[in-house]
C-alpha cells in the first residue's frame, strides 16, 4: 500500500489519487485536502499540524 505524499496516511487500495508531475515526480493522496495542501497552497508537511512528519519532527525537538 502506498502512503500519502502529503500526511503520510495509508491509502486503501481502489481508493485516493496519483499525480505526476511533468519532471515526473510521483506524489499520492489520501484525500483532495492532502492533494489541495501540498500543490496548490505550497504548504510543507512539517509545518502543519495534523501530518505525521509533523509530528516526527516535535517529537525529535523534545529530546
Amino acid at each position: 500500500m502506498a502512503r500519502c505524499s502529503f500526511c503520510g496516511e495509508q491509502i486503501e487500495p481502489g481508493t485516493g489519487k496519483m499525480f505526476v508531475k511533468k519532471d515526473a515526480k510521483i506524489f499520492y493522496f489520501c484525500s483532495r485536502k492532502c492533494e489541495k495542501n501540498l500543490l496548490k497552497l505550497k504548504r510543507k508537511p512539517r509545518t502543519t499540524r495534523w501530518t505525521r512528519e509533523f509530528h516526527q519532527v516535535k517529537k525529535g525537538e523534545k529530546r
